[in-house]
């Protein structure tokens, strides 16, 4: 039976994963850095655990690693350095830019597959793509946009942090463009327009890959407290059941054909934060059965347009 890990286990998105994984009984073992966190975790799923930082003769005897471990741009390139030195696949559930271009780099001519963003970040972005690609006639351009409700766990707002610091970028005639003087758009999630910011997400390198799409631009609503300011250090793990629950994610693509012709799709899922867990198992359960290629690769081109609504409570509305 092969072996999954899942470093950062003990984090608020790893926890729920590690849960799930041993609930579908795959063979587990739970890494990470720290040992009195690893050990009281392990003893509660009843799993073994390795303390420890990223090195391929730590991955001895695993198949696929999955990283919760963010912000991704400190841990993501040691850990697919120590998998491309093994023979071990790389997965994990960033959001940041910077991580899908290292993997697309360090995934040409290797043997093992690199696969970020199998969380909400970017399975169901990936996979709506796709679909609404397939309504018009030669697509030219997607414009993707993410809606961000509710609060925001401690992770994900240093990774935010990241994904700024990358700068605003587009993708134009199939290459990266850095576009600093970007604007707001409008764009509607099935409510009526709102306004949408600019901001440089995964899906500017995924897009390209699933889809082929040449122009790609990328944008974000943000509702409520979902953005947090301070001391991020002080912010609680992450939302509560009952916050989850109280709000559903959206996002939205917008395909332009080469006759003109314009295709409007709305995917909406659970609470992201309820989704990455399971989309990250799951992928990780396919990957441990084979379905894997070498290189560098995106979820919908892997897994097929339908993977996003595999998971429960997902669904796309055409417009």
């Amino acid at each position: 039976m092969k072996t999954l890990m899942i470093y950062g286990a003990t984090g608020y998105t790893g926890r729920m994963a590690a849960e799930h994984a041993k609930k579908l009984g795959l063979n587990l073992v739970l890494a990470g850095r720290n040992a009195e966190r690893l050990a009281s975790l392990a003893a509660e799923l009843n799993a073994p655990y390795r303390v420890f930082s990223p090195q391929a003769s730590q991955l001895e005897g695993i198949d696929v690693v999955l990283n919760f471990a963010g912000p991704f741009v400190q841990t993501a390139e040691a850990l697919m350095r120590a998998c491309i030195a093994s023979g071990t696949d790389y997965l994990d559930i960033a959001a940041e830019i910077n991580v899908y271009r290292l993997a697309e780099q360090l995934g040409s001519g290797v043997d093992v597959m690199l696969l970020p963003g199998v969380g909400w970040d970017v399975v169901p972005t990936d996979c709506l793509v796709r679909h609404v690609a397939s309504r018009v006639q030669q697509p030219l351009s997607v414009t993707i946009a993410l809606q961000v409700p509710g609060a925001m766990s401690r992770g994900s707002a240093m990774s935010v942090g990241e994904i700024i610091g990358a700068g605003v970028m587009r993708r134009i005639d199939g290459h990266l463009v850095e576009t600093p003087d970007a604007h707001p758009q409008s764009l509607d999630f099935g409510d009526g327009p709102v306004l949408c910011a600019p901001l440089s997400f995964g899906d500017l390198v995924t897009a390209w890959h699933s889809s082929a799409i040449p122009t790609i631009a990328m944008f974000v609503h943000i509702t409520g407290e979902a953005f947090p300011e301070g001391d991020l250090a002080l912010l609680p793990d992450g939302p509560t059941q009952a916050q989850r629950d109280a709000h559903r994610a959206r996002a939205v693509a917008v395909v332009t054909g080469a006759d003109g012709l314009v295709a409007r799709s709305v995917i909406e899922t659970v609470n992201g934060y309820s989704y990455t867990p399971l989309a990250a198992v799951e992928a990780a359960r396919r990957v441990l059965s084979g379905e894997r290629r070498a290189g560098f690769e995106t979820p919908a081109k892997l897994f097929g347009v339908g993977f996003a609504q595999t998971i429960a409570g997902t669904q796309i509305t055409d417009y």
